[in-house]
This record gives C-alpha cells, sequence and structure tokens, in this order.
C-alpha cells in the first residue's frame, strides 16, 4: 500500500494534473490526429460531390486532372494552415500566455467544423478548403503551443511522461478519426458532411474542461511578474505539500533570466548562447514524420538521449532488412510478411524513440525567454518537412524502388550519431541545468569575459 502511494506521487504529483494533460490533449494532438484521418474515408464521395457541383454550375464534367488538382487543394490547404498556425501560435501564447491561446485556438475548429458541413447543402466544395484551411491553422498553434504548455506545468522528474502524452493523443486521435469514418458509423455517402463536421467535438470538450485548470506558472511568474498566482498555479497542479521545490526552480530561472523578455523568433537565429540547442530542435524536428506506439514510462526510465539515439539507429536497422526483403520478396512467398514486419518495426522504433522525445527534448533545451520562439521554429521545421516529404517521396520511390529505403538509412545514421556526439542528456534536469551545461558548446574558448561571466553564472545556479 506504501509503496504504491509512494508510485503514485513520484508519477502524478495531484489528479488536476492529470486532468490538466488531458484536456490540453484532447483539444490538442488528439483533435490534429483526428484530422489528419478522417479525410481519408469519404475520398470517393467528396470527389463525386466536386463533380456535380461543377456539372450545375457549368453543365460538363471535370477531367480528371483538374479533379485531382481540387481534390490535392483540399487535402493539402491543411498542411498550408498548419504552417501558418505556428507563427500565430508562438506570438499568441506570449501575448495572451499557453492556456488561453489553447482556448482561444478551439474557434478556429469550430469555424471549420462549420464551413465543411456547410459545403455539402451549400453545393459550394470551396468551403471545404476553407475549413480545412481553418483545421490547418488550429493544428498548426495547438502543435506549437502544447508541448510549451504541458513541458511548462510539468515537474522535471515527469516532464516526458507529461509531454510525451502529446503522441498517445495523435495515436488515439488517428485511431478515432479511423472508426468514425467507418462505413458502417459516418463515412458513407449520407453522412459524410457531418464527419467532417465532427471535429467540433474535441473542441467543444476543451473549450468546457480547460478554463478549470491553472496557467502556465513559468509563464506567470518570469513572463507576468505575478508570484502570488504562480504559487497558487503551482499548488493546483502539485498539492500544497510539494510545490516548493518547483517553485524554487522557476524562481532561479527568472533570477537567472534577469527580466529578459521573450525573444522574437528571428532573434534566436543571432543569439550565440542557444546556437547548438536551435540545430538540435530543428534536426530532431525535421526527422519527426511519422508515428508509431508510445514509449509511456520509458522516457523517464531511460533518458532522453538513449531514447532517440537508439530508436535512430534501430530504425537505420529496419531500413537495411527492409532493402533486402523488398529485393528479394519474389524469391520466397514468406518475404513480404518479413517486410510487413520490418515496417511495423520501423513505426514502432519511432514511437519508442524520436516520436516521443522529441518534444521534449525541444521543451527542455531552452529557458523561458526563448522556448516559445522555439517551437516556432520546431514547428515551421516540422510542417515544411512534412510538406517537402509529401512532394518528394513518389519520385524517390520511382528513382530508387526498394533502395529508397537506404536513404532513410543515412538519414536515422546521420540523426543518431549527431544526437550522441552533440545532445547531452536532460533527465531530471532543470532549465538552467540544461542551458549551462551548454554554455561552454556554444562558446567553446570563450571570446570575452562576459561570455565566460554568463558560463561560471549558469554553473553557480546548478550548484
Amino acid at each position: 500500500m506504501g509503496v504504491e502511494f509512494h508510485f503514485s506521487i513520484y508519477l502524478l504529483p495531484t489528479q488536476k494534473l492529470f486532468w490538466a494533460v488531458t484536456a490540453v490533449g484532447i483539444g490538442g494532438t488528439f483533435q490534429y490526429g483526428y484530422s489528419l484521418s478522417v479525410i481519408n474515408a469519404p475520398t470517393t464521395y467528396i470527389q463525386k460531390f466536386i463533380n456535380s457541383t461543377w456539372y450545375d454550375r457549368h453543365q460538363s464534367t471535370l477531367n480528371e486532372g483538374m479533379l485531382t488538382l481540387i481534390w490535392s487543394v483540399i487535402v493539402s490547404i491543411f498542411t498550408l494552415g498548419g504552417l501558418l498556425g505556428t507563427f500565430i501560435g508562438g506570438k499568441m501564447s506570449v501575448k495572451l500566455g499557453r492556456k488561453k491561446t489553447l482556448i482561444m485556438n478551439n474557434f478556429l475548429a469550430l469555424f471549420a467544423a462549420f464551413f465543411m458541413g456547410l459545403a455539402e447543402p451549400a453545393g459550394l466544395f470551396e468551403l471545404l478548403i476553407v475549413g480545412r484551411f481553418f483545421i490547418g491553422l488550429n493544428a498548426g498553434i495547438s502543435i506549437c503551443v502544447q508541448p510549451l504548455y504541458l513541458g511548462e506545468i510539468a515537474p522535471k522528474n515527469i516532464r516526458g511522461l507529461v509531454t510525451v502524452g502529446i503522441n498517445v493523443f495523435l495515436t488515439f486521435g488517428i485511431l478515432a478519426g479511423q472508426i468514425v469514418g467507418l462505413q458502417e458509423i459516418l463515412g458513407n455517402e449520407d453522412s459524410w458532411p457531418f464527419l467532417l463536421s465532427t471535429c467540433f467535438i474535441p473542441a467543444l470538450i476543451q473549450l468546457v474542461t480547460l478554463p478549470a485548470f491553472p496557467e502556465s506558472p513559468r509563464y506567470l511568474l518570469i513572463q507576468k511578474k505575478n508570484e502570488h498566482e504562480c504559487q497558487k498555479a503551482l499548488k493546483a497542479l502539485y498539492g500544497p505539500h510539494f510545490y516548493q521545490s518547483e517553485m524554487e526552480d522557476i524562481q532561479k530561472e527568472a533570477k537567472a533570466l534577469d527580466g529578459e523578455k521573450p525573444k522574437k523568433t528571428l532573434e534566436l537565429f543571432r543569439d550565440r548562447t542557444i546556437r547548438w540547442q536551435l540545430i538540435i530542435a530543428i534536426i530532431t524536428n525535421a526527422g519527426q514524420q511519422l508515428c508509431g506506439i508510445n514509449a509511456g514510462l520509458l522516457i523517464d526510465k531511460a533518458g532522453r538521449r538513449v531514447l532517440i539515439i537508439g530508436g535512430y539507429a534501430v530504425m537505420a536497422f529496419w531500413c537495411i532488412i527492409l532493402t533486402v526483403t523488398l529485393t528479394f520478396q519474389d524469391t520466397y512467398s514468406w518475404i513480404p510478411y518479413i517486410s510487413m514486419s520490418a515496417i511495423l518495426a520501423f513505426i514502432l522504433c519511432f514511437g519508442l524513440g524520436p516520436g516521443g522525445v522529441t518534444n521534449t527534448l525541444t521543451a527542455e533545451l531552452f529557458t523561458q525567454s526563448t522556448r516559445s520562439g522555439a517551437y516556432v521554429i520546431g514547428g515551421t521545421v516540422n510542417w515544411l518537412s512534412f510538406f517537402i516529404i509529401g512532394i518528394t517521396f513518389p519520385f524517390i520511390v520511382n528513382g530508387l524502388n526498394q533502395f529508397c529505403f537506404l536513404f532513410f538509412f543515412v538519414a536515422c545514421s546521420a540523426i543518431a550519431a549527431f544526437i550522441y556526439f552533440i545532445v547531452p542528456e536532460t533527465k531530471n534536469k532543470s532549465f538552467l541545468d540544461i542551458k549551462a551545461e551548454f554554455q561552454k558548446l556554444n562558446f567553446g574558448q570563450f571570446t570575452s569575459r562576459a561570455e565566460e561571466h554568463d558560463y561560471k553564472r549558469g554553473l553557480e545556479m546548478r550548484s
């Protein structure tokens, strides 16, 4: 009984923290994953609707190329909205706060549901484009702000566990979209307009539940200078007996930043103190274009470096297996099953490593003044990578056939080597501890006394 109590306290200081993570996740990456998958089921019916609408207007049918173009715009406008949403989310999270930004973001999802639900009755397929753009905006903002909020409300000993919930909700969102999109449920010709508008459900749930939870304590103290509200938020999240150590940690960070204002996104590229942190965030976010089964508790036990290096290394191994099995898949009847197993293992390794750790790592590499901008940059790289891979992958497959996986083998191996040699372990360390470790890497032999002073001050803060 005593062991179970100690274990539950270690994992989750209060139930309120658990429900805060749940409320944020439902309107965040759950909504994102749901919106990604729900568009696939009614493809045939939407294309039929586009054709009939065009005929009603022009008394002629669309040729196949034009139909494909319109459908591609409906699907891909989501990515454009996500990219723009990343920039909006970064600015809103600084001006309005993390929680208010997430709450207001749900109105974009409600607008999206309205436009997509109205498209078929109004006979305007253009409204599907508008709706998909709005839900893309919603996704871009949530993917930028959700890990920011979760990384700041979680105590350092379970920060990885809390932020890895991002991928858990993403996976459940994709699964829910596939289930609801079944023909027996809403994925049929009569129900597809309502299917696309069901994105209003996660938005309403978050609108109702999230106001009950506090704002990010770090945002309240460091950026709003409101110590009373920060303490109140920490007590709500951790309980009256376990909040003090986190309060002291936030006060140390506030003192170290010494009133430093949040930096604009472009300023981060000129800030030498975060040079390598920014490089790491860019590289790790560029590789995060697959999803898989989540690691759960493993992230806070094994550490960030072990999981992300191991994930990419084992993914590189499965790339070799895929190349070999696809080359000889016609030789024996059982080889295609090995190929399928290798693909599943590849996705699983991504979920166990890079997929679950990247958001945690991005949150931990930056202090309060640079964290919002870092998520904007990381999110931008993520969305651009999403778009580039979608455009180029068919050409890579056509050019290299089964040897395309050798390209991914090189990429995975290079990223694993980069993380191994550059990234220090961040598990159970405060944001100031991590910043201090990067000072010598960023400054080398120090070019001025001021830089050396900054490094020594970081070391003093650690002690």
